[in-house]
C-alpha cells in the first residue's frame, strides 16, 4: 500500500483543524490501538458506545479489502468479526437495514418494509410515502423530495431510547450523510440529530443547529464550495482500473474528481464520510460524551460508499478509492478517540450490501448478469389489466418493476379477486421473475428464528411483511437482474433484492482490552442492540426484539448478562 499523501485526509482533519477537535489528525494510518488490561465479564462498561454504519459496505466488499485495510477497519478487523452478518429480511433498502441495527427487530416489527411505500388512505394527494416524513405536514410530496423528515413511522425504540430511558443523563447524538440514516438510528430522543446537506449539516424542520453543529456545518459547506481534483490512485487499486462502456457512459477509471458545489459527487466520495466522523468527533468534545458518569452514544452514518455504488457499481477504481479513504478517514477518527483516554467500544455494520453493474459481471465470470427487461412496467401492466376487466384506473401502486404492489382500494371483493389473479399471472409469466408472493401468504407465516443463511424466500419477505404497510403482492426478480433500465439519472447499480448479495454484511466490534476473535457462523444486524445493551449492562426484553445477545468475550466468559 502506498503511503497516502497529504490529498488523501480529506475532511477529517480539515475539518478538525477548524473546530479545533482535539487529537492527532495525522491522516494515517492506525492500525494498532495502545495496550490495555484484558476485557472481563467484570470489566466496567465502556462510557462511550460508537455506532457506525457504512451504507452498501457488503459482506463481499470487506472480504475483497480486507487485506489492503491499514487504517481504522483494519483495526476493527482485529476484534471481534462477524463476516457472515445477515440483514436478514427481503426488502434490503437503506431505511429498513437501518431501523434493524440499533431497535433490534426486522423491518416487519419497526414497521419500516422499505425506502418508500403506499399508503392509499393518507390525506394527501401523494400517496406514496417516505420512510423517514411526516406525511401529515401541509403541502408536502416524497415524489417531489419536499417532505417534513420525521422518525414517526418507526414503531419501536432505539438503544438510545432505551438508555435515556434508564438514565436521562445518558447523552445520544446521531450525525449520518442521509436523513433514514440518522433517523433510524437515532430514535426519538437523541440530544442531537443531524445530516448532510448542500449547506453542510441540516435536522428536523424548526431545530436549531447547536453552535457546534453550525460551525461544522460551515465547515463542510466551505468544502462543498470547492472543486476536487481527481484523487492520486495507490497501487493497490491498479487493477481495478479498467474502464466499462454503460450506456452512454464510462464507469470504473474514475478518480471521483468533481466541480465546486457539487453536492452530489461530494457525497460520492470519501470526503462526505470524512464530514461525518469530523462532525461527529467535534460533537463529542463538545458535548464531552464519555466523560460523565453514564455511558454515551454516537452515532455515525456514513454514506459515501452506497453513492458511489451507485454511481459506478462495486467494483472499479471508483470504489477502490472509496473504500480506501474510507479505511483512513476512519484511522484518523479512531486516533482522535485514543487521545482523549475515554474507554469506549464500537461496532460497525452495513444497512445491506450491494450488486456491481452488469456490464462488468458480464466480462468477469458471469455471462448470465442483465438489466431488468422494460415490459416489467407496473403501470404498463395495470393499465392492460384495468382494459382487459373493466376496471377504474388508477389500479396499482408501485415503486419499481419489483418490491410491494398495492392494489387500488374502491375494488369490490370480486374486482379484486380478479385483479389479483390476473397481476400474478402476468408478472410470473416475465422470465426474469423469480417469484411472486401475496401478503395473505406472508401474514399466515411466522418469522423465522433459524439462522439467516437457510432462510428460504418466503422467510425473507416475512421479515419485511408489516400487515399495515406492506403490499396486496411482491414481485422478486430473479438473482443477478439489475432494476435499473433507465440510466440517464446517474445510478447504474444498486441494492434491494431478497439474494445474499444484498443481504449479507460484515458486523464488527471492538474496545481496547478486548481479545479478538472470528466467528464465520451467520449471525444478523437485529443481535446488534441486545449485544450492546449487555454490554452496558442495560436490560432488554427479549420478548419485544428479534435479535439475541452475542457473546464478545473469547473463552468461558461471556458478555451477555
Amino acid at each position: 500500500m502506498e503511503k497516502p499523501s497529504v490529498k488523501l485526509k480529506y475532511l477529517t482533519t480539515a475539518l478538525a483543524a477548524v473546530l479545533c477537535v482535539a487529537g492527532p489528525g495525522t491522516g494515517l494510518a492506525q492500525d494498532a490501538a495502545p495496550p490495555a488490561q484484558k476485557v472481563t465479564a467484570a470489566t466496567p462498561p465502556p462510557k462511550l458506545i460508537v455506532m457506525i454504519s457504512v451504507d452498501q459496505f457488503s459482506a463481499d466488499l470487506f472480504a475483497q479489502y480486507r487485506g489492503h485495510f491499514t487504517g481504522g477497519l483494519a483495526r476493527l478487523a482485529s476484534g471481534v468479526v462477524f463476516p457472515s452478518g445477515y440483514q436478514a429480511h427481503g426488502a434490503t433498502e437503506t431505511c429498513p437495514g437501518h431501523s434493524t441495527i440499533l431497535t433490534g427487530n426486522h423491518p416487519a416489527h419497526t414497521g419500516i418494509i422499505a425506502n418508500n411505500y403506499f399508503d392509499l388512505s393518507a390525506a394527501r394527494e401523494d400517496k406514496r410515502l417516505y420512510c423517514a416524513e411526516d406525511e401529515k405536514v401541509p403541502g408536502t410530496s416524497s415524489g417531489s423530495g419536499k417532505y417534513a423528515p420525521s422518525v414517526d413511522h418507526l414503531l419501536v425504540p432505539t438503544l438510545g431510547d432505551l438508555m435515556k430511558a434508564r438514565d436521562p443523563n445518558a447523552q445520544v447524538v446521531s450525525v449520518a450523510g442521509k436523513d433514514r440514516a440518522a433517523i433510524m438510528m437515532g430514535g426519538r430522543k437523541a440530544d442531537e440529530l443531524l445530516w448532510l446537506a448542500p449547506t453542510g449539516l441540516t435536522s428536523y424542520r424548526g431545530t436549531p443547529l447547536s453552535p457546534t453543529a453550525t460551525q461544522a456545518g460551515a465547515a463542510i459547506a466551505a468544502a462543498i464550495a470547492q472543486p476536487r481534483q481527481g484523487l492520486p490512485l495507490p497501487a493497490d487499486c491498479s487493477g481495478q482500473d479498467v474502464a466499462i462502456p454503460v450506456g452512454d457512459r464510462v464507469v470504473g477509471n474514475g478518480r471521483l474528481a468533481r466541480d465546486g458545489g457539487d453536492f452530489r459527487r461530494f457525497m460520492a466520495s470519501p470526503e462526505a464520510d470524512g464530514a461525518v466522523l469530523a462532525a461527529g468527533a467535534a460533537l463529542r468534545q463538545a458535548r464531552k460524551l464519555g466523560e460523565g458518569s453514564t455511558t454515551d452514544l454516537l452515532i455515525l452514518g456514513l454514506s459515501a460508499t452506497d453513492y458511489v455504488g451507485h454511481g459506478f457499481g462495486t467494483e472499479g477504481t471508483e470504489m477502490c478509492l472509496q473504500i480506501m479513504g474510507l479505511d483512513r478517514e476512519l484511522g484518523d477518527f479512531f486516533a482522535r478517540l485514543d487521545a482523549t483516554g475515554i474507554d469506549y467500544a464500537v461496532a460497525l455494520t452495513a444497512d445491506h450490501g450491494g450488486h456491481d453493474i452488469p456490464e462488468r459481471n458480464r466480462q468477469n465470470g458471469w455471462p448470465a448478469a442483465t438489466r431488468v427487461d422494460t415490459a416489467i412496467n407496473p403501470d404498463a401492466i395495470a393499465k392492460a389489466v384495468a382494459e382487459k376487466l373493466g376496471l377504474p384506473e388508477p389500479l396499482l401502486y408501485s415503486d419499481g418493476p419489483f418490491g410491494d404492489m398495492y392494489l387500488a382500494k374502491m375494488l369490490t371483493v370480486a374486482q379484486r379477486k380478479a385483479a389479483m389473479a390476473e397481476f400474478i399471472a402476468r408478472f410470473r409469466a416475465f422470465p426474469q421473475v423469480e417469484a411472486v408472493v401475496t401478503g395473505e401468504e406472508l401474514a399466515a407465516r411466522p418469522i423465522s428464528k433459524e439462522a439467516p443463511d437457510s432462510w428460504s424466500m418466503l422467510d425473507k419477505l416475512r421479515a419485511s411483511y408489516n400487515a399495515q404497510r406492506s403490499g396486496d403482492f411482491i414481485v422478486v426478480l430473479k438473482s443477478r437482474v439489475t432494476p435499473i433500465a433507465d440510466m440517464s439519472r446517474g445510478y447504474v447499480a444498486t441494492h434491494g433484492s431478497v439474494w445474499d448479495y444484498d443481504r449479507r454484511v460484515p458486523m464488527l466490534f471492538w474496545r481496547k482490552g478486548l481479545a479478538g476473535f472470528e466467528q464465520s457462523n451467520a449471525v444478523m444486524t437485529v443481535d446488534i442492540l441486545p449485544t450492546l445493551a449487555s454490554l452496558i449492562g442495560l436490560t432488554v426484553d427479549a420478548s419485544k426484539i428479534d435479535g439475541r445477545c452475542l457473546d464478545l468475550i473469547s473463552g468461558p466468559e461471556s458478555s451477555c448478562r
